[in-house]
Protein backbone atom coordinates (compact mmCIF):
# COMPACT_ATOMS: atom_id res chain seq x y z
CA UNK A 1 0.00 0.00 0.00
CA UNK A 2 1.14 3.54 -0.78
CA UNK A 3 1.60 5.67 1.70
CA UNK A 4 0.65 9.11 0.74
CA UNK A 5 2.69 12.13 0.95
CA UNK A 6 3.71 14.32 3.93
CA UNK A 7 2.93 17.49 1.68
CA UNK A 8 -0.36 15.84 0.62
CA UNK A 9 -0.95 15.26 4.61
CA UNK A 10 -0.20 18.51 5.29
CA UNK A 11 -3.12 20.28 2.35
CA UNK A 12 -5.71 18.08 3.73
CA UNK A 13 -5.24 19.26 7.18
CA UNK A 14 -4.76 22.96 6.07
CA UNK A 15 -8.47 22.63 4.50
CA UNK A 16 -9.58 21.25 7.65
CA UNK A 17 -8.65 23.90 9.82
CA UNK A 18 -10.24 26.27 6.95
CA UNK A 19 -13.55 24.64 6.68
CA UNK A 20 -13.52 24.59 10.39
CA UNK A 21 -12.68 28.19 11.19
CA UNK A 22 -15.56 29.14 8.27
CA UNK A 23 -18.21 27.15 10.06
CA UNK A 24 -17.43 28.74 13.12
CA UNK A 25 -17.64 31.83 12.25
CA UNK A 26 -20.46 31.97 10.13
CA UNK A 27 -21.91 30.25 13.41
CA UNK A 28 -20.75 33.42 15.28
CA UNK A 29 -22.14 35.79 12.91
CA UNK A 30 -25.35 33.95 12.82
CA UNK A 31 -25.62 33.90 16.98
CA UNK A 32 -24.48 37.38 17.00
CA UNK A 33 -28.11 39.31 16.28
CA UNK A 34 -29.56 37.37 18.96
CA UNK A 35 -27.18 38.68 21.31
CA UNK A 36 -28.47 42.15 20.75
CA UNK A 37 -32.16 41.52 20.68
CA UNK A 38 -35.45 42.70 18.79
CA UNK A 39 -37.63 45.64 19.66
CA UNK A 40 -41.27 46.47 19.66
CA UNK A 41 -42.52 47.94 16.17
CA UNK A 42 -45.57 48.58 14.15
CA UNK A 43 -45.34 47.86 9.82
CA UNK A 44 -47.98 49.92 8.00
CA UNK A 45 -48.05 49.22 4.84
CA UNK A 46 -50.14 52.09 2.36
CA UNK A 47 -51.74 51.58 -0.92
CA UNK A 48 -51.86 54.53 -1.97
CA UNK A 49 -51.82 57.70 -0.25
CA UNK A 50 -49.07 57.71 2.21
CA UNK A 51 -48.73 59.41 6.04
CA UNK A 52 -45.87 61.28 6.43
CA UNK A 53 -43.35 60.31 10.05
CA UNK A 54 -44.73 63.85 11.88
CA UNK A 55 -48.26 62.92 11.66
CA UNK A 56 -47.63 59.31 12.47
CA UNK A 57 -45.46 60.78 15.60
CA UNK A 58 -48.51 63.16 16.60
CA UNK A 59 -50.95 60.95 16.78
CA UNK A 60 -49.32 58.45 18.75
CA UNK A 61 -48.12 61.54 20.92
CA UNK A 62 -51.85 62.55 21.76
CA UNK A 63 -51.94 58.58 23.04
CA UNK A 64 -49.48 59.43 25.28
CA UNK A 65 -46.85 57.53 23.07
CA UNK A 66 -43.72 58.46 22.02
CA UNK A 67 -41.96 56.36 19.12
CA UNK A 68 -37.82 56.03 19.31
CA UNK A 69 -38.11 56.19 15.79
CA UNK A 70 -39.98 56.29 12.29
CA UNK A 71 -38.31 54.71 8.88
CA UNK A 72 -40.10 55.27 6.17
CA UNK A 73 -39.30 53.11 2.70
CA UNK A 74 -41.82 53.23 -0.28
CA UNK A 75 -45.12 51.99 0.75
CA UNK A 76 -44.00 50.75 4.14
CA UNK A 77 -43.40 52.28 7.72
CA UNK A 78 -42.06 50.91 10.75
CA UNK A 79 -42.41 52.61 13.54
CA UNK A 80 -40.10 51.56 16.43
CA UNK A 81 -41.55 51.80 20.41
CA UNK A 82 -39.77 51.27 23.65
CA UNK A 83 -41.93 48.91 25.06
CA UNK A 84 -43.95 46.07 23.61
CA UNK A 85 -46.84 46.19 25.83
CA UNK A 86 -47.25 49.92 23.57
CA UNK A 87 -47.91 47.92 20.33
CA UNK A 88 -51.57 46.98 20.56
CA UNK A 89 -52.39 50.62 22.12
CA UNK A 90 -50.16 52.62 19.04
CA UNK A 91 -51.96 50.03 16.57
CA UNK A 92 -55.52 51.20 17.79
CA UNK A 93 -54.35 54.82 17.56
CA UNK A 94 -53.06 54.64 14.14
CA UNK A 95 -55.83 52.84 12.21
CA UNK A 96 -58.64 55.78 12.21
CA UNK A 97 -56.03 58.25 10.55
CA UNK A 98 -54.98 55.85 7.73
CA UNK A 99 -56.00 55.49 4.20
CA UNK A 100 -58.77 52.56 3.47
CA UNK A 101 -56.31 50.40 2.35
CA UNK A 102 -53.97 50.93 4.70
CA UNK A 103 -52.72 47.53 7.57
CA UNK A 104 -51.02 48.05 10.77
CA UNK A 105 -49.35 44.70 11.93
CA UNK A 106 -47.92 44.35 15.33
CA UNK A 107 -44.14 42.95 14.88
CA UNK A 108 -40.41 42.87 15.96
CA UNK A 109 -37.69 44.60 14.37
CA UNK A 110 -34.12 43.32 15.27
CA UNK A 111 -31.73 45.49 17.18
CA UNK A 112 -28.71 44.25 15.55
CA UNK A 113 -26.38 46.86 13.35
CA UNK A 114 -27.62 46.53 10.26
CA UNK A 115 -24.56 45.56 8.56
CA UNK A 116 -25.60 42.22 9.99
CA UNK A 117 -28.78 42.15 8.71
CA UNK A 118 -28.01 43.26 5.06
CA UNK A 119 -25.33 40.19 5.00
CA UNK A 120 -28.80 37.97 5.84
CA UNK A 121 -28.35 37.29 9.33
CA UNK A 122 -31.50 37.79 12.24
CA UNK A 123 -32.52 36.69 15.59
CA UNK A 124 -33.74 33.70 16.84
CA UNK A 125 -37.64 34.20 16.79
CA UNK A 126 -39.05 33.55 20.59
CA UNK A 127 -41.88 31.73 20.89
CA UNK A 128 -45.16 31.86 23.17
CA UNK A 129 -43.52 31.76 26.47
CA UNK A 130 -40.61 33.75 26.16
CA UNK A 131 -42.35 36.67 24.28
CA UNK A 132 -45.97 36.61 25.47
CA UNK A 133 -48.89 36.39 23.45
CA UNK A 134 -52.29 34.43 23.38
CA UNK A 135 -52.49 30.98 22.77
CA UNK A 136 -55.76 29.74 21.33
CA UNK A 137 -57.26 25.75 21.03
CA UNK A 138 -59.74 25.34 18.72
CA UNK A 139 -62.12 22.13 17.72
CA UNK A 140 -63.64 21.87 14.32
CA UNK A 141 -67.10 20.89 14.56
CA UNK A 142 -67.56 17.97 11.33
CA UNK A 143 -71.34 17.16 12.46
CA UNK A 144 -72.70 20.37 10.11
CA UNK A 145 -70.47 19.32 7.46
CA UNK A 146 -71.09 15.92 7.55
CA UNK A 147 -75.10 17.52 7.58
CA UNK A 148 -74.48 19.96 4.61
CA UNK A 149 -73.28 16.54 2.46
CA UNK A 150 -76.40 14.40 3.71
CA UNK A 151 -79.09 17.73 2.56
CA UNK A 152 -76.81 17.59 -0.96
CA UNK A 153 -77.87 13.95 -1.45
CA UNK A 154 -80.76 14.88 -0.67
CA UNK A 155 -81.74 18.03 -2.97
CA UNK A 156 -79.72 16.11 -6.02
CA UNK A 157 -82.20 13.02 -5.66
CA UNK A 158 -85.19 15.50 -5.63
CA UNK A 159 -84.15 17.16 -8.94
CA UNK A 160 -83.44 14.37 -10.68
CA UNK A 161 -86.26 12.36 -9.59
CA UNK A 162 -89.84 14.03 -9.34
CA UNK A 163 -91.81 11.32 -7.65
CA UNK A 164 -89.72 10.62 -5.01
CA UNK A 165 -88.97 11.68 -0.82
CA UNK A 166 -85.81 12.08 0.92
CA UNK A 167 -85.87 11.84 4.57
CA UNK A 168 -82.80 11.78 6.84
CA UNK A 169 -83.28 8.46 9.50
CA UNK A 170 -80.56 9.45 12.23
CA UNK A 171 -77.33 9.70 9.61
CA UNK A 172 -79.00 7.82 6.81
CA UNK A 173 -80.69 9.21 4.12
CA UNK A 174 -83.13 7.59 2.61
CA UNK A 175 -85.03 8.34 -0.76
CA UNK A 176 -87.95 6.41 -1.66
CA UNK A 177 -89.36 6.25 -5.42
CA UNK A 178 -93.00 6.58 -6.01
CA UNK A 179 -93.09 5.31 -10.03
CA UNK A 180 -91.16 2.34 -10.81
CA UNK A 181 -89.37 3.21 -13.59
CA UNK A 182 -87.82 5.44 -11.59
CA UNK A 183 -86.18 2.73 -9.30
CA UNK A 184 -82.94 1.41 -11.80
CA UNK A 185 -82.34 5.60 -12.00
CA UNK A 186 -82.53 6.18 -8.52
CA UNK A 187 -80.28 3.02 -8.17
CA UNK A 188 -77.69 4.20 -11.19
CA UNK A 189 -77.79 7.94 -10.00
CA UNK A 190 -76.32 6.35 -6.50
CA UNK A 191 -73.50 4.30 -7.70
CA UNK A 192 -72.54 6.87 -10.15
CA UNK A 193 -72.57 10.47 -8.37
CA UNK A 194 -72.21 9.26 -4.62
CA UNK A 195 -69.97 5.90 -5.17
CA UNK A 196 -68.47 7.11 -2.09
CA UNK A 197 -71.18 6.28 0.46
CA UNK A 198 -72.22 2.76 1.65
CA UNK A 199 -75.63 2.31 -0.21
CA UNK A 200 -78.35 0.21 0.29
CA UNK A 201 -81.38 -1.27 -1.90
CA UNK A 202 -84.37 -2.64 -0.97
CA UNK A 203 -87.44 -2.58 -3.30
CA UNK A 204 -88.02 1.06 -4.23
CA UNK A 205 -86.24 2.81 -1.12
CA UNK A 206 -82.80 3.58 -2.04
CA UNK A 207 -80.16 4.56 1.77
CA UNK A 208 -77.03 5.88 1.95
CA UNK A 209 -74.84 6.99 4.62
CA UNK A 210 -71.48 8.42 5.10
CA UNK A 211 -68.42 5.48 4.90
CA UNK A 212 -65.80 6.12 7.87
CA UNK A 213 -63.75 6.18 5.02
CA UNK A 214 -64.95 9.45 3.54
CA UNK A 215 -65.85 11.57 6.64
CA UNK A 216 -62.02 10.60 7.36
CA UNK A 217 -61.30 12.47 3.93
CA UNK A 218 -64.06 14.61 4.61
CA UNK A 219 -62.54 15.75 8.36
CA UNK A 220 -58.96 16.09 6.64
CA UNK A 221 -60.35 18.50 3.86
CA UNK A 222 -62.31 20.75 6.31
CA UNK A 223 -59.39 20.99 8.89
CA UNK A 224 -56.94 21.96 5.92
CA UNK A 225 -58.59 24.69 5.17
CA UNK A 226 -60.28 25.76 7.92
CA UNK A 227 -56.09 26.36 8.38
CA UNK A 228 -55.72 28.17 5.42
CA UNK A 229 -58.83 30.55 6.19
CA UNK A 230 -57.66 31.12 9.60
CA UNK A 231 -54.09 32.01 8.42
CA UNK A 232 -55.80 34.43 6.18
CA UNK A 233 -58.00 36.34 8.80
CA UNK A 234 -54.47 36.63 11.14
CA UNK A 235 -53.08 38.48 8.65
CA UNK A 236 -56.04 41.06 8.16
CA UNK A 237 -55.63 41.32 11.56
CA UNK A 238 -51.76 42.09 11.18
CA UNK A 239 -50.15 39.94 13.67
CA UNK A 240 -47.34 38.64 12.29
CA UNK A 241 -45.18 35.56 13.46
CA UNK A 242 -48.21 33.69 14.09
CA UNK A 243 -48.50 30.06 14.31
CA UNK A 244 -51.31 28.02 12.97
CA UNK A 245 -50.69 23.95 13.21
CA UNK A 246 -53.44 21.07 13.56
CA UNK A 247 -53.12 19.38 16.45
CA UNK A 248 -55.23 15.82 16.72
CA UNK A 249 -57.70 14.87 14.21
CA UNK A 250 -59.88 17.93 14.57
CA UNK A 251 -58.56 20.47 16.35
CA UNK A 252 -56.06 23.88 15.82
CA UNK A 253 -53.35 25.83 17.72
CA UNK A 254 -53.23 29.20 17.37
CA UNK A 255 -50.06 30.93 18.66
CA UNK A 256 -50.53 34.78 18.40
CA UNK A 257 -46.84 36.48 20.16
CA UNK A 258 -46.96 39.81 21.23
CA UNK A 259 -51.01 39.66 21.39
CA UNK A 260 -52.08 41.06 24.71
CA UNK A 261 -55.73 41.96 24.32
CA UNK A 262 -57.37 38.29 22.83
CA UNK A 263 -60.80 39.55 22.32
CA UNK A 264 -60.70 41.35 18.86
CA UNK A 265 -58.74 38.25 17.65
CA UNK A 266 -61.55 36.18 19.24
CA UNK A 267 -63.92 37.64 17.74
CA UNK A 268 -62.70 37.09 13.98
CA UNK A 269 -61.02 33.77 14.62
CA UNK A 270 -63.93 32.21 15.59
CA UNK A 271 -66.28 33.81 13.53
CA UNK A 272 -68.09 32.00 10.99
CA UNK A 273 -70.27 34.05 9.14
CA UNK A 274 -70.20 33.71 5.94
CA UNK A 275 -72.66 35.24 2.70
CA UNK A 276 -74.15 33.89 -0.09
CA UNK A 277 -76.75 34.54 -2.91
CA UNK A 278 -80.57 33.43 -3.39
CA UNK A 279 -83.12 33.96 -5.94
CA UNK A 280 -86.91 34.25 -4.53
CA UNK A 281 -89.25 31.13 -4.39
CA UNK A 282 -92.49 31.72 -5.55
CA UNK A 283 -94.18 29.40 -3.00
CA UNK A 284 -92.79 26.84 -0.35
CA UNK A 285 -91.12 23.20 -1.13
CA UNK A 286 -88.67 21.12 -0.64
CA UNK A 287 -86.41 23.28 -2.54
CA UNK A 288 -86.67 26.23 -0.62
CA UNK A 289 -86.49 27.29 2.57
CA UNK A 290 -87.82 30.35 4.54
CA UNK A 291 -85.89 32.64 6.23
CA UNK A 292 -86.13 36.31 8.46
CA UNK A 293 -84.73 39.41 7.53
CA UNK A 294 -83.49 42.44 9.40
CA UNK A 295 -86.87 43.09 10.63
CA UNK A 296 -88.25 39.29 11.76
CA UNK A 297 -90.17 39.31 8.39
CA UNK A 298 -90.14 35.60 7.03
CA UNK A 299 -88.54 35.22 3.16
CA UNK A 300 -89.07 32.61 0.92
CA UNK A 301 -85.72 31.65 -0.90
CA UNK A 302 -84.43 28.96 -3.00
CA UNK A 303 -82.15 26.34 -1.15
CA UNK A 304 -80.18 26.32 -3.85
CA UNK A 305 -77.84 29.17 -3.54
CA UNK A 306 -76.28 31.08 -6.99
CA UNK A 307 -73.41 31.69 -5.64
CA UNK A 308 -71.40 31.32 -2.41
CA UNK A 309 -69.10 33.10 -0.18
CA UNK A 310 -66.08 30.86 -2.07
CA UNK A 311 -66.18 32.94 -4.92
CA UNK A 312 -65.58 36.25 -3.31
CA UNK A 313 -61.49 37.73 -3.67
CA UNK A 314 -62.13 41.07 -2.16
CA UNK A 315 -64.85 43.06 -0.16
CA UNK A 316 -64.47 46.67 1.64
CA UNK A 317 -66.59 49.06 3.56
CA UNK A 318 -67.67 52.31 2.79
CA UNK A 319 -70.59 54.90 2.96
CA UNK A 320 -73.24 54.50 0.38
CA UNK A 321 -74.94 57.52 -1.26
CA UNK A 322 -77.47 57.31 1.61
CA UNK A 323 -75.39 57.39 4.07
CA UNK A 324 -75.62 54.02 4.96
CA UNK A 325 -73.15 51.45 5.35
CA UNK A 326 -72.81 48.92 2.19
CA UNK A 327 -69.69 46.22 1.35
CA UNK A 328 -68.71 46.45 -1.82
CA UNK A 329 -68.10 43.09 -3.27
CA UNK A 330 -65.45 41.36 -5.72
CA UNK A 331 -65.96 38.06 -7.52
CA UNK A 332 -63.31 35.46 -8.98
CA UNK A 333 -63.70 34.47 -12.76
CA UNK A 334 -66.14 31.48 -12.10
CA UNK A 335 -68.20 33.56 -9.59
CA UNK A 336 -68.33 36.74 -11.67
CA UNK A 337 -69.59 34.51 -14.64
CA UNK A 338 -72.37 32.59 -12.43
CA UNK A 339 -73.53 36.28 -11.52
CA UNK A 340 -73.70 37.40 -14.77
CA UNK A 341 -75.68 34.86 -16.32
CA UNK A 342 -77.84 34.55 -13.26
CA UNK A 343 -78.62 38.63 -13.52
CA UNK A 344 -78.59 39.02 -17.10
CA UNK A 345 -81.45 36.20 -17.09
CA UNK A 346 -83.32 37.78 -14.23
CA UNK A 347 -83.53 41.41 -14.43
CA UNK A 348 -86.30 43.16 -12.90
CA UNK A 349 -86.22 40.02 -10.18
CA UNK A 350 -85.15 40.73 -6.49
CA UNK A 351 -82.21 38.19 -4.93
CA UNK A 352 -81.52 37.77 -1.75
CA UNK A 353 -78.21 38.13 0.39
CA UNK A 354 -78.26 35.64 2.71
CA UNK A 355 -75.82 35.83 6.03
CA UNK A 356 -75.08 32.43 8.38
CA UNK A 357 -73.32 32.10 11.41
CA UNK A 358 -72.95 29.02 13.56
CA UNK A 359 -73.04 29.29 17.34
CA UNK A 360 -73.45 26.86 20.28
CA UNK A 361 -76.66 26.51 22.57
CA UNK A 362 -76.62 25.84 26.08
CA UNK A 363 -75.61 21.60 25.05
CA UNK A 364 -72.74 22.89 23.52
CA UNK A 365 -74.23 21.63 19.80
CA UNK A 366 -73.54 24.02 17.08
CA UNK A 367 -76.59 25.77 15.46
CA UNK A 368 -76.98 27.72 12.33
CA UNK A 369 -78.34 30.85 12.16
CA UNK A 370 -79.75 32.63 9.08
CA UNK A 371 -80.65 36.03 8.22
CA UNK A 372 -81.51 37.99 4.80
CA UNK A 373 -79.90 41.16 5.31
CA UNK A 374 -81.04 42.31 2.01
CA UNK A 375 -83.60 41.85 -0.89
CA UNK A 376 -82.14 43.99 -4.32
CA UNK A 377 -83.78 44.23 -7.47
CA UNK A 378 -81.89 43.36 -10.43
CA UNK A 379 -81.42 46.28 -12.23
CA UNK A 380 -78.96 45.27 -14.71
CA UNK A 381 -76.40 42.70 -15.64
CA UNK A 382 -74.06 43.07 -12.85
CA UNK A 383 -70.37 41.51 -13.25
CA UNK A 384 -67.61 40.92 -11.02
CA UNK A 385 -67.91 44.12 -8.69
CA UNK A 386 -71.21 45.49 -7.20
CA UNK A 387 -72.68 45.96 -3.68
CA UNK A 388 -75.03 45.00 -1.29
CA UNK A 389 -76.38 47.02 1.67
CA UNK A 390 -78.52 46.33 5.20
CA UNK A 391 -75.16 45.03 6.55
CA UNK A 392 -76.14 47.46 9.90
CA UNK A 393 -73.60 49.96 11.07
CA UNK A 394 -70.37 51.17 9.33
CA UNK A 395 -68.72 48.72 12.07
CA UNK A 396 -70.61 45.67 11.28
CA UNK A 397 -70.07 46.05 8.09
CA UNK A 398 -66.37 46.84 8.45
CA UNK A 399 -66.39 42.91 10.45
CA UNK A 400 -68.49 41.54 7.93
CA UNK A 401 -65.80 42.92 4.65
CA UNK A 402 -63.27 41.32 6.88
CA UNK A 403 -64.81 37.99 7.40
CA UNK A 404 -65.42 37.77 3.66
CA UNK A 405 -61.78 38.84 2.60
CA UNK A 406 -60.33 36.20 4.67
CA UNK A 407 -62.66 33.07 4.03
CA UNK A 408 -65.93 31.39 5.08
CA UNK A 409 -65.15 28.49 7.50
CA UNK A 410 -65.77 25.18 5.89
CA UNK A 411 -67.15 24.23 9.25
CA UNK A 412 -67.73 25.94 12.76
CA UNK A 413 -65.10 26.21 15.09
CA UNK A 414 -65.01 26.57 18.82
CA UNK A 415 -61.95 27.76 21.14
CA UNK A 416 -61.93 25.43 23.98
CA UNK A 417 -59.06 26.56 25.58
CA UNK A 418 -57.30 30.05 26.17
CA UNK A 419 -53.96 31.02 27.63
CA UNK A 420 -52.33 35.02 28.11
CA UNK A 421 -48.88 35.24 28.86
CA UNK A 422 -47.87 38.87 29.68
CA UNK A 423 -45.20 40.35 28.37
CA UNK A 424 -43.42 40.93 31.39
CA UNK A 425 -44.05 37.27 32.28
CA UNK A 426 -42.20 36.41 29.20
CA UNK A 427 -39.19 38.55 29.78
CA UNK A 428 -38.81 37.03 33.58
CA UNK A 429 -38.88 33.60 31.47
CA UNK A 430 -36.85 34.84 29.14
CA UNK A 431 -34.16 35.85 32.18
CA UNK A 432 -34.42 32.27 34.33
CA UNK A 433 -34.81 30.26 31.73
CA UNK A 434 -31.32 31.62 30.42
CA UNK A 435 -30.12 32.01 34.21
CA UNK A 436 -30.33 28.45 34.50
CA UNK A 437 -28.65 27.39 31.28
CA UNK A 438 -25.73 30.22 32.37
CA UNK A 439 -25.34 28.05 35.96
CA UNK A 440 -25.36 24.85 34.18
CA UNK A 441 -23.10 25.90 31.80
CA UNK A 442 -20.66 27.54 34.52
CA UNK A 443 -20.49 24.84 36.97
CA UNK A 444 -19.58 22.65 33.79
CA UNK A 445 -16.71 24.45 32.43
CA UNK A 446 -15.03 24.57 36.39
CA UNK A 447 -15.62 21.22 36.67
CA UNK A 448 -13.77 20.10 33.60
CA UNK A 449 -11.40 22.51 33.97
CA UNK A 450 -10.29 21.49 37.15
CA UNK A 451 -10.97 17.72 36.45
CA UNK A 452 -8.86 17.39 32.90
CA UNK A 453 -5.99 20.12 33.54
CA UNK A 454 -5.17 21.03 30.45
CA UNK A 455 -7.23 19.11 28.40
CA UNK A 456 -9.94 20.11 30.29
CA UNK A 457 -9.78 23.67 28.82
CA UNK A 458 -9.92 22.69 25.24
CA UNK A 459 -13.08 20.85 25.91
CA UNK A 460 -14.31 24.26 27.71
CA UNK A 461 -13.32 26.03 24.36
CA UNK A 462 -15.55 23.44 22.26
CA UNK A 463 -18.18 23.57 24.36
CA UNK A 464 -18.47 27.28 24.70
CA UNK A 465 -17.92 26.76 20.50
CA UNK A 466 -20.72 24.42 21.22
CA UNK A 467 -23.55 27.17 22.35
CA UNK A 468 -22.11 29.65 19.40
CA UNK A 469 -23.27 26.95 17.18
CA UNK A 470 -26.15 25.97 18.42
CA UNK A 471 -27.57 29.43 18.98
CA UNK A 472 -26.24 29.98 15.26
CA UNK A 473 -28.09 27.08 14.32
CA UNK A 474 -31.65 27.58 15.34
CA UNK A 475 -31.28 31.19 14.06
CA UNK A 476 -30.53 29.66 10.50
CA UNK A 477 -32.85 27.32 10.63
CA UNK A 478 -36.28 28.52 8.83
CA UNK A 479 -39.00 28.04 11.24
CA UNK A 480 -37.09 27.51 14.46
CA UNK A 481 -38.96 28.58 17.20
CA UNK A 482 -36.50 29.26 20.66
CA UNK A 483 -39.51 28.34 24.00
CA UNK A 484 -39.11 27.74 27.00
CA UNK A 485 -38.55 24.05 27.07
CA UNK A 486 -36.07 24.69 24.31
CA UNK A 487 -34.09 26.19 26.81
CA UNK A 488 -34.31 22.99 28.83
CA UNK A 489 -32.88 21.48 25.62
CA UNK A 490 -29.96 23.40 25.67
CA UNK A 491 -28.77 22.69 29.40
CA UNK A 492 -28.91 19.10 28.22
CA UNK A 493 -27.05 20.00 25.27
CA UNK A 494 -24.06 21.16 27.59
CA UNK A 495 -24.53 17.66 29.65
CA UNK A 496 -24.58 15.31 26.16
CA UNK A 497 -21.47 17.64 24.48
CA UNK A 498 -19.04 17.46 28.29
CA UNK A 499 -20.51 13.59 27.74
CA UNK A 500 -18.78 13.51 24.53
CA UNK A 501 -15.13 14.84 25.39
CA UNK A 502 -15.42 12.83 28.96
CA UNK A 503 -15.44 9.75 26.58
CA UNK A 504 -12.58 10.60 24.51
CA UNK A 505 -10.29 11.84 27.76
CA UNK A 506 -10.95 9.06 29.16
CA UNK A 507 -9.98 6.37 26.32
CA UNK A 508 -6.79 8.34 26.22
CA UNK A 509 -5.95 7.78 29.40
CA UNK A 510 -6.67 4.23 28.90
CA UNK A 511 -4.10 4.16 26.01
CA UNK A 512 -1.31 6.06 28.12
CA UNK A 513 -1.98 3.56 30.83
CA UNK A 514 -0.89 0.80 28.25
CA UNK A 515 2.23 2.70 27.44
CA UNK A 516 1.29 4.67 24.19
CA UNK A 517 2.90 7.77 23.44
CA UNK A 518 0.84 10.74 24.12
CA UNK A 519 0.24 11.52 20.11
CA UNK A 520 -0.44 7.50 19.56
CA UNK A 521 -2.74 7.80 22.68
CA UNK A 522 -4.70 10.95 21.36
CA UNK A 523 -5.31 9.50 17.67
CA UNK A 524 -6.40 5.96 19.24
CA UNK A 525 -8.59 7.70 21.97
CA UNK A 526 -10.29 9.73 19.63
CA UNK A 527 -10.55 6.46 16.98
CA UNK A 528 -11.69 3.76 19.59
CA UNK A 529 -14.55 6.63 21.48
CA UNK A 530 -16.32 7.63 18.15
CA UNK A 531 -18.49 4.37 17.57
CA UNK A 532 -19.58 4.67 21.65
CA UNK A 533 -20.66 8.75 20.70
CA UNK A 534 -21.70 8.38 17.95
CA UNK A 535 -24.24 5.22 18.99
CA UNK A 536 -25.30 7.27 22.27
CA UNK A 537 -25.91 10.44 19.88
CA UNK A 538 -27.78 8.60 17.14
CA UNK A 539 -30.15 7.11 19.78
CA UNK A 540 -31.03 10.32 21.55
CA UNK A 541 -31.47 11.86 17.79
CA UNK A 542 -34.14 9.27 17.44
CA UNK A 543 -35.96 10.45 20.84
CA UNK A 544 -35.68 13.70 18.78
CA UNK A 545 -37.52 13.06 16.18
CA UNK A 546 -39.85 11.16 17.60
CA UNK A 547 -40.63 14.40 20.25
CA UNK A 548 -41.23 16.14 16.85
CA UNK A 549 -43.16 13.99 14.83
CA UNK A 550 -45.74 13.40 17.98
CA UNK A 551 -45.55 16.08 19.82
CA UNK A 552 -46.96 20.04 18.95
CA UNK A 553 -45.83 23.00 20.94
CA UNK A 554 -43.37 23.29 23.62
CA UNK A 555 -42.85 19.19 22.71
CA UNK A 556 -41.74 20.25 19.24
CA UNK A 557 -39.23 22.96 20.67
CA UNK A 558 -37.53 20.95 23.20
CA UNK A 559 -37.04 18.37 20.66
CA UNK A 560 -35.74 20.48 18.12
CA UNK A 561 -32.66 22.27 20.29
CA UNK A 562 -32.19 18.50 21.57
CA UNK A 563 -31.72 17.39 17.95
CA UNK A 564 -29.58 20.35 17.06
CA UNK A 565 -27.70 20.29 20.23
CA UNK A 566 -26.79 16.78 18.83
CA UNK A 567 -25.46 17.67 15.72
CA UNK A 568 -23.59 20.73 16.92
CA UNK A 569 -21.79 18.75 20.25
CA UNK A 570 -20.96 16.10 17.64
CA UNK A 571 -19.45 18.86 15.78
CA UNK A 572 -17.13 20.75 18.73
CA UNK A 573 -16.54 17.52 20.34
CA UNK A 574 -14.82 15.23 17.93
CA UNK A 575 -13.48 17.47 15.07
CA UNK A 576 -12.84 20.66 16.60
CA UNK A 577 -11.38 19.29 20.11
CA UNK A 578 -9.39 17.15 17.61
CA UNK A 579 -7.87 19.89 15.28
CA UNK A 580 -7.03 21.54 18.72
CA UNK A 581 -5.42 18.60 20.42
CA UNK A 582 -3.56 17.92 17.14
CA UNK A 583 -2.17 21.18 17.03
CA UNK A 584 -1.09 21.64 20.70
CA UNK A 585 -0.22 17.56 21.21
CA UNK A 586 -0.34 15.68 18.09
CA UNK A 587 3.61 15.21 17.77
CA UNK A 588 4.12 15.07 21.77
CA UNK A 589 6.10 11.26 22.23
CA UNK A 590 5.77 11.25 25.75
CA UNK A 591 4.96 8.53 27.29
CA UNK A 592 3.92 9.99 30.70
CA UNK A 593 1.83 13.28 30.67
CA UNK A 594 -0.59 14.29 33.21
CA UNK A 595 -3.43 15.22 31.62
Amino acid sequence: MKTPKRSTINRYAKWKYIVLAFTLLVMLFSALPSLYGERAALHITHRGEQINATDIALYLNKEGITPSAINQQGERTVVLLDEQAEQAKAQSALIPHLPENSTVALAMEAAAPQWLLDAGFSPIALGLDLRGGVQLLLEVDMEPVYQAHRQSVMDAFSAEIRASRSRLVNETVEITVYKDEDVNAARNLARQQFSQWDSQFSGNTVSLSLSEDEKSILRQLTVQQNLQIMRGRIAELGITEASVQRQGLNRIRIELPGVQDPAAAKDVIGATASLSFHSLAETRSRQSQSVVDNNGNPIEINRRAILGGEHIIDARANMGEMGAAEVNISLDGSGGRKMSRFSRDNIGQPMATLYSEYSRDANGDSQQQNRVISVATIQSQLGSNFRITGAGSMQSAQELALLLRAGSLTAPVTIIEERTIGPSLGEENVQNGFAALALGLGLTLAFIALWYRRMGWVANLALLANMVCLFGLIALLPGAVLTLPGIAGMVLTVGMAVDTNVLIFERIKDKMREGRTFAQSIDSGFSSAFSSIFDANITTMIVAFALYAIGNGPVQGFAITLGLGLLTSMFTGIFLSRSIINLIWGRDQRREVRV
